[in-house]
């Protein structure tokens, strides 16, 4: 299989790297990445300014891999592979995102980077990972990447159909054993998200916070992974309110 692999948090990072090495033996791996940390960029592209692309010849010449460090966004990183690099002839089969330093639970999919270079796959009809794992989880990257590597085979749908699956690693499994449990989003805010500060007489804000989970129900991603178990909840681009639609159409 050929598998491009992509993420927010630079093409430096571990869980990339993790991945690099779970992977390559078995599969054809192509990284592009971005060159530095791009965290909270979801789907943000870079409209009408040059993206800097470079080889990355640590990993390649480490593992014997393509590998592209660009200058943009998550998003950008992966559109450009698949829509200036990759060829007719040679397709990429999947594109795997992550694996991210922290977890893209609830509402922080929507902000995530991690899954905007995803979803660029999933635009392309490509299926399409994004993986994380909680900062303070008791797995290492390593870890994660060989449970996953060993399993996505399994959880890729029988019937071919592209798919956009956002997959979050616990901080320990239940009964030790790496299970994986399907759910939909919770939703989550943070308290004091901001902090003032005021420096030589101008004014900052910086975002942070506590993390306050407003629903978190048992078929929740939230739920599951405080559970022990791996989550994995399938998303769409389709961000239509149906039920809204069909309202308006009746009247």
């Amino acid at each position: 299989m050929r598998i491009l692999l992509s993420n927010d948090d630079g093409i430096k990072a571990a869980g990339i790297e993790a991945l690099v090495r779970a992977l390559h033996k078995e599969h054809e791996v192509i990284v592009s990445a971005p060159m530095k940390q791009q965290s909270g960029m979801s789907n943000a592209l870079t409209i009408g300014t040059p993206i800097e692309v470079a080889r990355d010849k640590a990993l390649e010449e480490k593992y014997g891999i393509e590998a592209w460090a660009v200058g943009g966004t998550p998003a950008d990183s992966a559109k450009l592979y698949i829509e200036a690099f990759m060829t007719a002839e040679r397709p990429v089969d999947l594109v795997i995102s992550g694996i991210n330093h922290g977890a893209n639970l609830a509402t922080d999919i929507i902000y995530s980077g991690t899954v905007g270079a995803a979803m660029e796959g999933y635009f392309h009809d490509i299926p399409a990972f994004a993986l994380s794992l909680d900062v303070d989880s008791n797995l290492t990257y390593d870890e994660a990447a060989g449970i996953f590597a060993q399993d996505f085979l399994k959880l890729m749908p029988e019937d071919g159909k592209t798919f956009l699956y956002n997959v979050n690693f616990p901080l320990f499994f239940k009964d030790d054993v790496p299970q994986y449990v399907y759910g939909r989003q919770g939703k989550r805010d943070y308290l004091n998200a901001f902090t003032k500060e005021e420096k030589e007489g101008k004014v900052y804000y910086t975002m942070g916070g506590e993390v306050y989970d407003s629903d978190k129900g048992s078929a929740t991603d939230i739920y599951a992974t405080e559970q022990g178990y791996i989550s994995i909840t399938p998303l769409v681009a389709d961000m239509t309110d149906y039920m809204e639609l069909d309202k308006r159409l009746e009247k």
